[in-house]
């Protein structure tokens, strides 16, 4: 495949709809995006580009959170190596939940990094909760919605009945400890119903970046649309009883516990 041009990149965000100025979340996979011009800093400073100096560039930098979190060193575990390069770089900030973490650049940086409760780790008091307070947009860049942190919130949003409780290291006064952190778990094969719910409405605009499938909507259309379906079916996101998967039939018997 050819490489694709750092200009090229700028303008194919531009034409997906990424708002100059404005608040950007972005899950990818860089693997589905190259080769492009500069590897994965390449496509960090397209998506700068994209944003302009008054924007907002956020990334989900979670960990596993079987050691105490340190967000100056902690790798970050599973999110890719776009992710990982981008929070390790001058003038971005990271949030400091032990799990969920995320990092963000740009004039909202402080606040959408600024501390939360443990949990929920994506409720409304977390990045992807002020994400979504502040207008934001989600790009989804080779990855589907089944990696779309945000819809998390919508589930905490519309008081889901299932929670489970993963551990958790944590350091109180020099103590290192482990908790249970309480999340809407699941095996999350089921977000990208989105899909569907979004195109219905046209409320997603789909195109390529780089060589990677993307998918940007704005986070408060996400969550509203999401809540409408949670609402009238709580369990939407969890696979039936009878498919078998463990991660569901967990959240299920977290039910009235």
């Amino acid at each position: 495949m050819h490489e694709v041009s750092h200009a090229q990149m700028v303008e194919q965000l531009r034409t997906l709809g990424v708002r100059e100025g404005g608040v950007l979340l972005v899950h990818t996979s860089f693997k589905a995006v190259r080769p492009v011009e500069g590897g994965p800093p390449g496509l960090i400073e397209a998506l700068r580009a994209a944003l302009g100096p008054r924007g907002t560039l956020v990334m989900p930098t979670m960990t596993s959170g079987d050691t105490v979190f340190d967000p100056a060193s902690t790798p970050t575990e599973g999110m890719g190596i776009t992710a990982e390069l981008f929070w390790r770089q001058p003038g971005v900030t990271r949030s400091t939940h032990p799990g969920g973490s995320f990092a963000a650049e740009g004039p909202h940086a402080a606040d959408i990094c600024r501390p939360q409760p443990l949990s929920p780790p994506h409720g409304p008091d977390s990045p992807v909760g002020w994400v979504h307070d502040l207008g934001g947009q989600i790009l989804l860049l080779g990855v589907s919605h089944g990696e779309n942190t945000t819809l998390h919130l919508a589930e905490a949003l519309a008081r889901v009945p299932y929670s489970v409780s993963h551990p958790c290291v944590v350091e109180v006064d020099g103590v290192a400890s482990t908790v249970m952190i309480a999340e809407t778990d699941h095996c999350c094969s089921r977000f990208p119903l989105a899909d569907d719910w979004l195109r219905a409405g046209d409320l997603q605009r789909e195109g390529t970046v780089g060589h990677a499938h993307a998918r940007l909507c704005d986070s408060r259309t996400l969550v509203d649309v999401a809540v409408k379906q949670l609402t009238a079916e709580p369990l939407t996101f969890l696979c039936p009883q009878d498919a078998g998967c463990e991660q569901c039939d967990q959240a299920r018997l977290s039910i009235g516990a």
